[in-house]
């Protein structure tokens, strides 16, 4: 299958995603895991803003990722907080150097120590209005394309549209309402993702992917589906063991 091709049923996937019943959990995550498919990048994470104006992250392509991005709103450092905070992207960021050390130090060597040696940011924006970013993260040296960083940045408006499910920014209390939403619906994703690891002694990753591939073949939302397990009212033992 061409780029193009690809390119084509991923936006198509973002179409979808506007209409119906809406997992923006799920779809965040797709968008983390098309990033690195179709950019020169090793791994993506998404933080969004909630009604106070704190970044919390939201979806990462890997485990390693999401934790990076706890770290930097931890440290409060970071590209990704940059970009949000200035509304614009920061690009081609070489963490082994040394300014860029000095100035993100916790950022840059905990980078550095999960194998991570560039970092972009994309501003998550409408109309003006930034709700978060997209972090997009290499492995080995090198800038993105400027057709890399433009279909970079027209996933992450794709998205931010898809997360204000086309309602207009004027609504705020809507707007408020679904940001609410999927920042406390990802706390009980993380909640059941740590319950089945922990079950089944295996890699949050691994346990991950397996929840997520019994919501998908039961068309449950992650969200709803992770709320059941957290309260126990769902039996675990129905999803079948990643190492089965």
């Amino acid at each position: 299958m061409t780029r193009v091709q690809r390119l084509t049923e991923v936006f198509v996937e973002v179409a979808n995603s506007l209409t119906g019943d809406f997992g923006v959990i799920e779809f965040l995550q797709q968008l983390c895991e098309r990033c690195v498919e179709l950019l020169d990048v090793t791994a993506a994470g998404i933080l969004l803003a909630d009604q106070r104006d704190r970044l919390m992250t939201i979806a990462a392509s890997d485990e390693r990722t999401h934790m990076l991005e706890l770290f930097a709103l931890q440290h409060d450092q970071g590209p990704c907080l940059d970009c949000y905070h200035a509304g614009a992207p920061r690009i081609a960021i070489d963490l082994t150097d040394a300014n860029v050390a000095s100035e993100w130090q916790a950022f840059a060597s905990q980078a550095r120590q999960i194998g991570f040696v560039g970092a972009n940011a994309i501003p998550m924006r409408l109309r003006g209005r930034v709700i978060g970013t997209l972090g997009l993260f290499q492995n080995r040296p090198g800038r993105l394309s400027p057709d890399d960083v433009l279909l970079a940045q027209a996933l992450a408006d794709v998205a931010t549209v898809a997360i204000l499910q086309q309602r207009t920014l004027d609504d705020s209390e809507i707007e408020r309402g679904q940001l609410h939403y999927a920042l406390t619906s990802r706390i009980v994703i993380e909640q059941a993702k740590g319950i089945l690891a922990e079950r089944w002694d295996l890699p949050l990753d691994d346990a991950f992917a397996a929840f997520r591939a019994y919501a998908r073949a039961h068309q449950l939302q992650l969200a709803a589906l992770a709320a059941e397990i957290t309260s126990g009212e769902f039996e675990t033992d129905l999803i079948p063991h990643p190492g089965a």
